[in-house]
């Protein structure tokens, strides 16, 4: 049975083999360089003028949590993650100019992936973010990291690699409940980005890791027979897959443990004046009672005067708290996704 099966790997998924390989001779182009990663990495994480590895993964975890906001997909999560690295390794930046960048790169990476209509406006990212920058920065270091970067939508990637795994398993063992869903692999994927070191891994590599250590803990010889045949043609070496199967299953220990706070599970705080806490603590003790309900019927005249009174901007249930500055607290698009 399972020679059938590793014969029909190489015949049903002939083509997935081809697409793989093709990926794997394009992933160098975006990878981050390396002298980079070295310095970001062997940087103090205090008393430095420049970005250190907590930092970067501090603005990571950040990501996460402004793309689970606006309801991005893990696409564009990685496409960011992706950008902001490779432009952190050849460009020397300081640290009160990480905000945009990372924002910025969330922003060229949704409008890369996503839909038109569901990207947020600028002005809206940089509210929620509670960046200090303006749109005017904003577009500035759009236009830097455009020149700087080489942007194409279809950019090779782990969560490029992890799709393509996925698919092969699918086809190869349908209806097997043991095979992780691809939205566990990508939640395990985000987790690993948070870390700077897999970002030296090459994308192919780091996926099949995730795959790898996933069959290993259910010790399925049959998948792992599988994982060994995409090993043998794409050329990954025992060692290299070893060393980074490894790294992945102790991110994974960790991230399960309670101890952990997850980027995924954090929760967005936004940071008021004094000024604003005080008038929404006073609003807060000053809500006027109800009015009693009538028990009689009421007239047409009255009902049409209940509906306009309850939709007026004045005592709309829908408000939200603002900010002392102008617009809407919550984009208008998160609203309309979660309807």
């Amino acid at each position: 049975m399972l020679f059938f099966r590793m014969k029909n790997l190489q015949s049903i998924d002939s083509f997935l083999l081809k697409e793989l390989k093709l990926c794997c001779s394009k992933e160098s182009n975006f990878l981050p360089r390396e002298t980079g990663l070295k310095i970001i990495e062997s940087a103090p994480a205090e008393n430095y003028n420049g970005v250190s590895a907590k930092c970067r993964n501090a603005k990571v975890e950040e990501l996460w949590g402004l793309t689970n906001f606006f309801g991005y997909s893990t696409h564009t999560f990685v496409q960011a993650v992706n950008l902001l690295d490779r432009f952190l390794t050849i460009m020397k930046v300081q640290p009160k100019h990480l905000p945009c960048i990372g924002v910025c790169c969330l922003h060229i990476a949704a409008k890369m992936v996503e839909e038109e209509c569901d990207i947020s406006p600028t002005h809206e990212l940089i509210r929620i973010s509670q960046s200090k920058f303006t749109v005017s920065d904003l577009c500035r270091m759009e236009k830097i990291i455009s020149e700087k970067l080489s942007l194409e939508p279809k950019a090779v990637t782990a969560l490029t690699f992890l799709h393509l795994y996925h698919s092969a398993f699918a086809s190869l063992f349908a209806g097997r409940e043991e095979i992780p869903s691809i939205g566990r692999l990508e939640a395990q994927l985000k987790a690993c980005l948070c870390r700077l070191v897999f970002s030296k891994a090459k994308p192919s590599v780091l996926a099949l890791s995730l795959i790898a250590q996933e069959f290993e803990a259910l010790q399925s010889v049959a998948m792992l027979k599988i994982v060994q045949q995409l090993q043998r043609n794409l050329k990954i070496c025992d060692s290299e897959l070893l060393h980074w199967r490894d790294l992945v299953a102790k991110c994974m220990t960790e991230y399960c443990s309670s101890e952990c706070n997850k980027p995924d599970n954090k929760k967005l705080v936004w940071i008021v004046s004094r000024r604003t806490a005080q008038n929404l603590q006073a609003n807060h003790f000053s809500v006027p009672g109800l009015p009693t309900i009538p028990e009689g019927s009421w007239d047409e005249s009255e009902s049409e005067d209940s509906c306009e009174d309850m939709s007026c901007e004045e005592y709309s249930l829908c408000g939200s708290p603002g900010s002392d500055g102008e617009g809407a607290f919550f984009p208008s698009a998160f609203h309309s996704r979660r309807k």
